[in-house]
């Protein structure tokens, strides 16, 4: 069934709500609203995505009326090089959203993955436009099965919680809500408290022997820097700051 946005609007009227049947990327209408001028907390929501935007130009999966294909717009007090501060406050509100609608725990993996038993369940991607991050939210929720040669396993909320249908207005609203406290901390308490919040929600952040997805190399994850960015201790004892890319597990 398609989106039920009246009851998203009802329950959260601070966000100016833009919705499409279908659409190529969020992102692109988000970035399009962000020049327009358009307001903190935006969100463009769509039931399908046509040309769905992953992180290095992968492409995302958007099947219709399955999942929440969202964008939403941030103007956040951040400099231009506090952007993966953003991406980290996206991950705490995306896993609490999730655990609050079916209290199924999740794991976040440095800079943008939400993880249910390792497997891949919602994927974050952030752009700058002028000073709006627009900030790219994929949740698979109602999916049943994924293609078998994806470079994470993948999962969905339906898979985890037994079969069960969940509801996507639901997930929406627990969403933006928790987004709302994340930025509220960020704004009250600094990105101090967001670095904290997130090494307390990722097994990534520290002491987790993984694969650098650009070059192949290996070693520990040692915690994040000032700026959100992941610190790896490199087996020679070389410690090295990600400023982009991944991490895959080294099992």
């Amino acid at each position: 069934m398609p989106l039920d946005t009246g009851k998203i609007r009802e329950l959260r009227p601070q966000n100016e709500l833009y919705y499409f049947a279908s659409i190529g990327s969020t992102m692109v209408e988000a970035a399009r609203l962000a020049l327009s001028g358009a307001p903190h907390g935006a969100v463009v929501l769509a039931d399908e995505q046509t040309a769905g935007m992953g992180r290095l130009g992968r492409s995302w999966q958007s099947q219709a009326e399955l999942g929440i294909y969202c964008s939403i717009l941030l103007r956040l007090p951040l400099p231009p090089s506090g952007l993966p501060i953003a991406s980290l406050v996206l991950g705490l509100a995306t896993a609490e959203a999730i655990q609050k609608s079916t209290q199924l725990a999740c794991d976040l993996r440095w800079p943008n993955d939400v993880l249910i038993n390792e497997r891949k369940v919602a994927g974050i991607l952030t752009h700058l436009v002028e000073t709006c991050i627009v900030a790219g939210i994929g949740i698979n929720v109602n999916h049943t099965s994924f293609s078998a040669d994806l470079r994470t396993p993948a999962t969905s909320l339906r898979i985890e919680s037994g079969g069960n249908i969940q509801s996507r207005e639901d997930l929406v609203v627990n969403l933006l809500e928790s987004l709302d406290a994340f930025c509220l901390m960020l704004e009250t308490q600094g990105p101090e408290s967001i670095l904290r919040a997130f090494t307390s929600a990722s097994s990534y952040a520290v002491n987790r022997r993984v694969i650098i997805e650009e070059n192949g190399l290996k070693g520990v994850t040692a915690g994040l820097d000032g700026n959100g960015f992941l610190l790896v201790r490199f087996d020679s004892g070389h410690v090295e700051r990600l400023a982009a890319g991944g991490v895959r597990p080294d099992y």
